[in-house]
């Protein structure tokens, strides 16, 4: 059974329809690249998986539970941690703070999360408000980790960001690959990057799953039909 599975969903933004037939499926331990031009539904999935929109039509289902009915705050319970579009960082908590805010038992803690990023241990102190971008986006992904859980989603978390930082954030989810049994589904354009991490990928166009496969299958023909500009 797949961690996490879209059927037929569909979505809309009051009278405008934004994804017209998205499906997908994640299995346990996989990372998943979610592709395909600006403004074509990505992060509309995205909030449609975290119920931060409703869902007009199709099913979503996490470890086998309907996912429709359910508030954004009782999908995160489940397992699901989100490091959306934009940070989102809590301006006036410190480091610190920000990290223990939503914090869940299990493994990931501040010890665990300031060793994959140091920076934060360095800056534990300090308001999120003065963190540099790329700091503050490694404040959202460490705590998206302290909720502990088991699939992490990443919409477009190098967007902007130096290419040292980059950098950094890409080792960073190559080694949540290696040594967590986590599923992770990733929204981004590199697709250098993403091919050193990604098993399969899902390619949207106006709303609607176009291509899915292993990211391997990925060739020049459909990136450039979908993908480039």
């Amino acid at each position: 059974m797949s961690l996490l599975s879209l059927s037929n969903v569909t979505v809309a933004y009051g009278a405008s329809q934004a994804l017209f037939d998205v499906s997908l499926s994640l299995e346990a331990g996989q990372v998943m690249a979610l592709m395909g031009r600006n403004g074509m539904g990505k992060t509309t999935t995205v909030s449609a998986i975290c119920r931060m929109l409703p869902v007009t039509g199709g099913t979503i289902t996490f470890d086998g539970q309907d996912l429709s009915c359910l508030p954004s705050h009782r999908v995160a319970r489940l397992g699901i941690g989100l490091v959306p579009e934009g940070r989102r960082c809590f301006p006036n908590l410190t480091v610190h703070e920000n990290l223990i805010a939503a914090a869940r038992p299990g493994p990931w803690d501040f010890t665990r999360v300031t060793g994959l990023f140091p920076r934060l241990a360095e800056r534990r102190d300090q308001l999120a408000a003065t963190l540099s971008g790329g700091e503050q986006q490694m404040l959202a992904i460490g705590r998206a980790l302290m909720t502990n859980p088991r699939l992490l989603i990443l919409d477009e978390a190098t967007e902007g960001l130096a290419p040292i930082v980059r950098q950094e954030i890409w080792a960073a989810i190559s080694t949540l690959k290696r040594e967590t049994g986590m599923a992770i589904l990733l929204v981004d354009k590199s697709l250098t990057e993403l091919g050193q991490v990604a098993d399969t990928a899902v390619i949207l166009q106006r709303g609607e799953t176009v291509w899915c496969g292993k990211f391997n299958d990925l060739t020049d023909k459909i990136s450039s039909r979908y993908i480039g500009v």
